[in-house]
């Protein structure tokens, strides 16, 4: 689609709300920039670029809604093609700060081409997972659910009624985009609702090492409410989440003027790369001196590549503990 320069920015912004009424919360978002720069640092056919984005999105609404202290983590992995896209949502370091997000993809180039169907059935079979790290002290939080359906949206709901008894919902929207004086760029937009338990490890302040789960069925209200704001939800046209015409609040109001949708201060989001040479000679330091021989380069150097942000690290084996050795 091409754009004209009447615009409404709200680019790289998760904005939470509530439908008090409904007892709903929800996330809008979009990823502009961010998005291009995680996909700028490889060089993805459109289908990967796609999940990629899809997968991005998800994750930022995803991780905006945890009274997070560090990291939240998707991992897709399957058996086709397309065999892992993951990616990382890390918490604002201090208030008013932007959250931080990376994604990667690992596909095999040739059974990709050799592969019918649309880029989310080249995953294949396997598994969505969420990770929940809160750093130092703390115990991970790992839940997991098979691939279903027909999108990582639709994983991601099931993820949701499955392992955490949330109905949630998701609708994400994924594409390239262009003004008349630019290059094609990527955007994508999402919209998610969800009916919070009392307790989860998704609920603010809730621990996700410790906390139980709450099975709680829907009373016939509850039910209601739900399904009027998803039949809602789902008017939702794909212009409105990655066009530049309608702002989050004009969305909302479109969608759920009725329930009298209340916001919250916006998160902003930028792309981010927690890579480093220490941490690359920290995860050397599980190799054993021969293994460390056969990553030496004829010059005499380990080289390492990160796999968000395709960091290039170039290290002499006497950093890792090791003497090089020349190869022959």
């Amino acid at each position: 689609m091409t754009e004209s320069t009447n615009t409404t920015k709200w680019d790289d912004l998760i904005l939470p709300f509530q439908l008090d009424r409904a007892d709903i919360r929800g996330r809008v978002a979009r990823l502009d920039g961010v998005l291009d720069q995680i996909l700028a640092q490889h060089n993805y056919p459109l289908e990967v670029s796609a999940q990629v984005a899809e997968a991005a999105i998800l994750t930022a609404m995803i991780g905006q809604t945890i009274d997070l202290r560090w990291k939240l983590s998707l991992q897709i992995r399957g058996d086709g093609p397309l065999r892992i896209v993951a990616t990382d949502f890390y918490a604002p370091t201090e208030t008013g700060a932007p959250a931080k997000i990376r994604a990667w993809a690992s596909f095999d180039p040739a059974r990709l081409q050799e592969t019918s169907g649309t880029g989310f059935e080249k995953i294949g079979k396997g598994m969505f997972a969420v990770l929940i790290d809160h750093g130092d002290g703390s115990k991970p939080y790992q839940g997991l659910t098979a691939l279903t359906g027909d999108s990582l949206s639709a994983c991601a709901e099931n993820y949701f009624a499955q392992s955490e008894q949330l109905p949630t919902r998701f609708h994400t929207v994924a594409a390239q985009s262009s003004t008349p004086d630019s290059k094609e760029n990527w955007r994508a937009g999402g919209l998610m609702i969800q009916h919070m338990p009392k307790a989860s490890p998704f609920a603010k302040d809730a621990d996700p090492a410790t906390m139980p789960m709450l099975v709680e069925t829907l009373s016939d209200e509850d039910a209601e409410n739900w399904n009027r704001t998803a039949i809602l939800m789902d008017t939702v046209e794909e212009t409105e989440l990655i066009g530049p015409y309608v702002s989050q609040t004009q969305l909302l109001t479109r969608l759920f003027h009725e329930d009298d949708p209340r916001v919250f201060d916006p998160q902003k989001i930028e792309f981010g790369c927690t890579c480093s040479a220490d941490k690359v000679r920290q995860t050397m330091s599980i190799y054993s001196a021969k293994d460390i021989q056969k990553m030496t380069t004829p010059e005499g150097t380990v080289t390492a590549d990160c796999q968000f942000c395709a960091a290039h690290y170039v290290l002499d084996p006497k950093e890792l503990g090791f003497e090089a050795q020349k190869k022959v």
